[in-house]
């Protein structure tokens, strides 16, 4: 099976043209046509000397990624299912905001993080994706942009998709590295953000990158008892390991973190909550922002929605208590909006089809 190229960053790139004879000028010309000019085969790059195209053609693909089904919301939000080269199928997002358009990406196949309320964990981690497959994410929903005609761009990227970011890390950075590069797609860093569900020693190695990327932090509850029955990571990497690993971030990259906070009826959405949340964030309200997620509800699993009221005294308190939060625009709610809905239904939909097909042999 033949690697994707958009899993090279430029000097990647580069280092692979050195080590195959050709010239070092041509990484660039490469480049360019791969996201500037987002070409769609190897045949496409006019000024490229043939011999390395036939070498790229030989090592290469530019499509990982198939497009299986593809909804769209009345707010313009749209849903992606992409089949891989293996079969398997991952959700990418694309949502417009007055800022511009964004894009959640999915880093792994299934996860095993195991969060009770997430659609994405019903089904456990096969895999992670590699770097060119996640960066193709971004390639599929920039040329569905291209083919519209309006001159749109993929303007920021949230790593907030199906799988745990930081359990796939050596891919993420290449991601990011390739997707940040100005001779490219040249998506700022501050236009990016990697949510993570917390796994402590990697917030170490990300403060250390020196990069610029915005850092979330699914915290879903202020407590340990609570965030071990909602998340079974909080068993690994309680709040005693994860709040020194904030810390360490906070004071290397002196960059604001979000905590997001899913509120979930009459489990973690109590004022009580939010005076412990607020307790947990005090010494640090200067550098966090809290970012209340009002639960889109999944088949088969045990929470609901919290009420507006619960919700606006959530609001409130943590207001009160001088801690930033804002309550998340939704998108998409006429579609699968929640993360790994339609992933998982497409799948339970193919079981029952073989099954079908089955009896019927």
């Amino acid at each position: 099976m033949k690697q994707s190229i958009y899993g090279l960053t430029f000097d990647q790139l580069t280092d692979w043209i050195l080590e195959h004879g050709e010239k070092k000028f041509r990484a660039k010309q490469v480049w360019d046509w791969l996201y500037q000019k987002r070409v769609t085969e190897f045949s496409q790059m006019k000024n490229v000397n043939q011999s390395l195209i036939d070498l790229l053609d030989e090592h290469f693909t530019l499509g990982t990624l198939a497009e299986e089904i593809k909804q769209e919301s009345q707010d313009g939000t749209i849903k992606f299912l992409f089949k891989l080269e293996d079969g398997n199928v991952i959700e990418t997002v694309l949502m417009r905001f007055n800022y511009g358009l964004s894009v959640c990406v999915t880093t792994q196949v299934g996860c095993n993080i195991g969060c009770s309320f997430c659609a994405s964990g019903i089904l456990s981690k096969s895999r992670d994706l590699t770097s060119g497959e996640i960066v193709e994410q971004i390639m599929q929903v920039q040329h569905h942009l291209d083919r519209q005609g309006k001159d749109e761009r993929v303007s920021h990227i949230v790593v907030m998709g199906i799988g745990e970011p930081f359990d796939n890390y050596d891919h993420l950075m290449d991601f990011l590295r390739v997707v940040n590069d100005q001779k490219g797609l040249s998506i700022g860093a501050r236009h990016i953000t990697v949510s993570t569900s917390g796994i402590a020693p990697k917030m170490y190695d990300f403060a250390d990158e020196g990069i610029q990327v915005n850092l979330a932090l699914s915290i879903h509850a202020p407590n340990n008892d609570l965030r071990s029955k909602i998340m079974k990571i909080n068993k690994a990497y309680p709040l005693e390991k994860l709040m020194p690993a904030i810390d360490y971030y906070l004071e290397k990259t002196n960059r604001r973190i979000t905590f997001e906070y899913i509120l979930l009826k009459d489990v973690n959405d109590h004022k009580e909550e939010a005076e412990q949340l607020a307790n947990l964030l005090k010494d640090k309200r200067h550098l966090s922002y809290v970012n209340l997620i009002p639960y889109n509800p999944v088949a088969d699993h045990p929470y609901d929605r919290s009420e507006k009221e619960a919700i606006l005294t959530f609001y409130q308190t943590l207001m009160d208590r001088g801690i930033k939060c804002g309550v998340r625009t939704e998108h998409g709610t006429d579609i699968d909006a929640a993360c790994g809905q339609l992933r998982s239904k497409q799948i339970e939909k193919e079981k029952a089809r073989k099954k079908k097909k089955l009896q019927n042999s």
